[in-house]
């Protein structure tokens, strides 16, 4: 899994013009799924990124997490994140997982999120969506769960 991880003011996801989610204070996390990913990698993920500490305390120090400042989540799918551009200009999206493995999966990190008390809002798989966000910072933040180590 990979997730791209937004600190931000605001973030809202539309799908044709409306607005299907949207948060205050928070994480945006764009969440990218391969055929290889399993529970183990939502687990460590959705640990990570709720204990993250990103968020500015007293003085100006990243050292909140999302939970520390009782902020939300909004994820949304992205399967472009596993998009391979060695060979061509046009991307190949082998690795990411089909449909059929990722919406399972993407279902799990989402309750998985959630469980720690953290407030989760969510895009629409496989839908085109809109997203507007306002970056604080900004903080944006690349993590890959074969990284682990």
């Amino acid at each position: 899994m990979i997730a791209v991880v937004q600190r931000v003011s605001r973030a809202s996801v539309s799908i044709s013009g409306i607005i299907k989610a949207q948060i205050t204070s928070g994480l945006l996390i764009l969440l990218g799924i391969e055929e290889e990913d399993n529970q183990e990698d939502i687990s460590w993920l959705a640990q990570k990124l709720v204990n993250l500490r990103i968020f500015s305390d007293d003085e100006d120090k990243m050292n909140l997490s999302v939970k520390d400042i009782q902020g939300e989540t909004l994820i949304v799918s992205q399967f472009t994140l596993h998009a391979s551009t060695k060979k061509g200009n046009r991307p190949s999206f082998i690795k990411a997982a089909r449909p059929e493995t990722a919406i399972p999966l993407y279902e799990e990190f989402i309750t998985a999120v959630s469980s720690h008390g953290v407030p989760v809002k969510t895009g629409e798989f496989g839908a085109n969506m809109q997203i507007d966000l306002l970056n604080d910072g900004p903080v944006t933040l690349i993590i890959d769960t074969k990284n682990k180590v």
